[in-house]
């Protein structure tokens, strides 16, 4: 296997300092990517002309790292800390050449996040949301079973067919939605987006699992609340902005929806003394469905694929579509 040289970004010269540095914060994921490097016998390196990949260990600055993309010819994978690209998208398009892959950690973070989806998907609707809140004993019966649901998983990745097989064991019957109409083995059916509307009145839970672009931005506001059962619940682990907040605020105050589970919203980080902080049918949990504890573990295996794929040719793993934008 050739040498790979490896730069992760923030700055990393030393493993101890990396692992003093990225515990917490923007730069949660240098440590991995340092232990990574010394795991597969590549070099760690500063950025300069011997680099051949740049790992992201968290936040950079984007003009800053389309610099170190053209200003350095040789590389030819870089390596992003997280599964949605969105916020990498103008620069990923910005420095696209021949010979340059963009990889993402899409499918490492399946299992943590899909975790949190049934946890939410459970606890909405059972009403824990408005079981928590109460400081009193209530005699009014609230609750749906999971078992033999409905159940749409609005996109088909890793973390959509995670969560498919964790739905397995409650019998409930799912309809995948994904760009194209190829079959996801264990679901009911699967359709495109374009056919989301069909399938929303006949749901009890709706998860949004789906990647944010520029076609999938508010791909649930006021008409596809509307089509929803007055009992459905709505949960969101994938990206804010894939839901329009207002609407979902108007829909949940007015009770066309039951509830909804959001581990993820627009704005983020949610005001303090927003409507949705006070709406009891609302439960939200502060995008963490991974945590850094979680999550450290799982990037530092994506990171020596692709290091011993550099360095043997192979494919990497979680390779981006930059044109797609996922």
């Amino acid at each position: 296997m050739s040498t790979v040289a490896v730069t992760v970004l923030p700055s990393a010269s030393a493993s101890a300092t990396a692992d003093s540095e990225a515990s917490s914060g923007d730069a949660w994921g240098v440590a991995p990517a340092t232990r990574a490097v010394a795991a597969t016998d590549a070099r760690l390196v500063e950025l300069g002309d011997e680099t051949d990949m740049i790992v992201l260990g968290g936040r950079v600055d984007q003009d800053a790292l389309r610099a170190a993309i053209d200003e350095h010819p040789r590389v030819r994978v870089v390596q992003l800390p997280s599964a949605g690209v969105d916020a990498y998208v103008e620069t990923m398009q910005a420095t696209a050449r021949d010979g340059l892959v963009f990889t993402s950690a899409k499918g490492a973070y399946s299992a943590p996040v899909a975790e949190h989806a049934l946890a939410l998907t459970l606890a909405t609707l059972r009403s824990l949301q408005i079981r928590a809140r109460a400081s009193s004993w209530e005699r009014e019966q609230r609750g749906i079973s999971l078992n033999g649901a409905s159940v749409t998983i609005v996109g088909a990745g890793g973390i959509g067919t995670e969560l498919l097989r964790l739905l397995q064991p409650f019998d409930v019957e799912v309809t995948m939605v994904r760009r194209t109409d190829e079959a996801v083995p264990g679901a009911a059916r699967t359709i495109t987006v374009d056919r989301l509307a069909e399938v929303l009145p006949t749901s009890d839970v709706v998860v949004v699992a789906a990647a944010l672009t520029g076609g999938t931005r508010s791909l649930l506001g006021a008409a596809e609340f509307a089509a929803m059962k007055d009992t459905a619940v709505l949960v969101n682990i994938a990206r804010g902005p894939l839901v329009d907040t207002d609407a979902l605020v108007t829909a949940l105050a007015e009770g066309r929806i039951g509830a909804a589970g959001l581990d993820v919203v627009d704005p983020e980080p949610l005001p303090d003394g927003h409507p949705l902080w006070a709406e009891p049918r609302a439960l939200i949990t502060p995008h963490q469905a991974n945590t850094n504890d979680m999550t450290e573990p799982l990037f530092q295996a994506r990171v020596e694929a692709n290091i011993r794929a550099l360095a043997e040719g192979g494919d990497p793993e979680g390779v981006v579509d930059v044109e797609q934008g996922y």
